[in-house]
């Protein structure tokens, strides 16, 4: 058994002069608008992306529309697992590692990272291409929704190790602090994804008119080309972390400070995304026209995972340095001044849709029956969306502190609800798309204070 041995005084010097990294001692909330700024702009384009798509949907018609509402729940759900989650404990491992000023470990969770998002994005590939049509059927789809909707989802998903390797890269990059570089390759990428999803779904110029499939395609154009710009910059653009391609030494300690994290996270977009699943398939009872309408009003809903994801996502390093670095009160703060800007930014637009829900919904349809549900959708959802918005940041400040349970039991609570209520309201023929609907808020809010509330309870030490 070998023994550490001292360090020398020089050494011991060197690092107690260290010059302190920004996330570390930096004031807090500038900080965090700082790394904030650049998620936002660039998932900004993701909104723009969602928009983009359900109008070119809202030209295919309602058929179409209905079908995007099936497999739209399924499609953030790998978003959310490979990004906010699995994405969030690679962020947490790497910052941690770096907060102790061990770079060599931070390296090496970097490359087990890409291991366990290969893997994971070809798993998610072959259970959603063969078993579409079954998810789908659960949800309600028969007919020609039934049938678009797989056909959609086939070509989509089959892309989706191409969208765990770019989350994963991504995730790694943010680890070190640099919100820039992967804001900017997400910008792009989702620029692109406009202009080819577009161009092969409406059939534009000369281009073939392939409908659903065509959109899917572009989604996957984009993740390979981010996929090469991220790998491009960890291994020519940055000194920070070294990735050990040839000789790679993987051990399971390295995967297990990942996936004690990401792994155990990963069940909160679960019971999101299955709330969400659920939910739709009651709505799909009452008919094309809610379903479709839903569909519109629940993308919103989606949408303010990535629009708290650009608050979230500064947090993790912050928390993970302060963590690793013993600055536990500092970590706390991080981690609700986060919560507060997020619920702040979506209490506005919650506040927004009510009054003006044709801001978003008139975008997609002029059918008079959809518009009313999407109607009702956003002004008996969004009084919620500030409480949603504060949970979804203390559930990434969580994984950045390396504490997870209190968010995924949350996740629990709300999930719950809607399988609870739902059932009792389906039961007992009270199951309109209102009561629905207010079903949806009252399991948001819940998540929302349940979250708060256990993050004030957890001892991070």
């Amino acid at each position: 058994m070998s023994t550490a041995l001292p360090a020398s005084p020089a050494a011991a010097h060197a690092a107690a002069h260290a010059p302190v990294h920004p996330l570390l001692g930096g004031p807090i909330v500038s900080t965090l608008l700082r790394l904030a700024v650049p998620n936002m702009v660039a998932l900004s384009m993701s909104v723009l992306v969602a928009v983009a798509e359900t109008y070119y949907v809202g030209r295919l018609g309602t058929v179409s529309l209905a079908a995007m509402a099936l497999v739209f729940p399924l499609a953030m759900l790998t978003q959310m697992m490979s990004n906010g989650a699995m994405g969030s404990g690679v962020s947490s491992a790497i910052s941690r590692a770096l907060g102790a000023g061990d770079g060599a470990r931070a390296s090496a969770l970097a490359l087990h990272a890409l291991v366990i998002g290969a893997i994971a994005g070809l798993l998610y590939s072959l259970v959603f291409v063969l078993c579409g049509a079954t998810f789908y059927g659960w949800l309600g789809g028969r007919g020609e929704v039934l049938a678009a909707a797989t056909g959609f989802g086939a070509v989509l998903f089959s892309g989706s190790i191409l969208v765990w390797l770019c989350n994963t890269l991504a995730s790694v990059v943010r680890g070190t602090g640099n919100m820039r570089l992967p804001s900017a390759v997400v910008f792009s990428a989702s620029l692109v994804q406009i202009l080819v999803g577009g161009a092969l779904g409406l059939g534009l110029g000369p281009l073939p008119r392939w409908g659903l499939p065509g959109v899917a395609i572009g989604n996957i154009v984009a993740m390979a080309l981010a996929v090469a710009a991220l790998l491009a910059y960890l291994q020519w653009g940055q000194q920070r972390l070294q990735l050990a391609w040839r000789r790679p030494r993987l051990a399971w300690p390295m995967f297990r400070d990942i996936l004690r994290v990401g792994a155990l996270a990963c069940l909160s977009p679960v019971q999101t995304a299955l709330a969400a699943l659920l939910l739709t398939g009651m709505v799909a009872r009452l008919g094309p026209d809610a379903l479709a309408g839903y569909g519109i009003g629940q993308r919103l809903e989606f949408l303010l995972i990535p629009m708290a994801f650009g608050v979230g996502m500064a947090a993790v390093p912050m928390v993970g340095m302060a963590m690793g670095a013993g600055q536990v009160a500092r970590a706390r703060r991080v981690a609700w001044s986060g919560s507060a800007i997020a619920a702040a930014l979506l209490g506005v637009l919650g506040l927004l849709v009510i009054v003006w829900p044709r801001l978003w919904s008139g975008l997609f349809t002029s059918d008079a029956a959809v518009l009313a549900h999407a109607d009702l959708y956003l002004r008996t959802v969004g009084p919620a969306f500030g409480l949603f918005g504060l949970g979804l940041v203390l559930y990434f400040a969580s994984l950045g502190a390396g504490r997870v349970w209190a968010p995924v039991l949350a996740g629990t609570v709300r999930l719950a609800i809607v399988v609870g209520g739902g059932g009792w309201l389906m039961a007992s023929g009270l199951g309109s798309a209102q009561s629905l609907f207010i079903l949806v808020a009252v399991a948001m809010a819940a998540y929302g204070a349940g979250t708060a509330w256990a993050v004030w309870r957890a001892r991070w030490g």
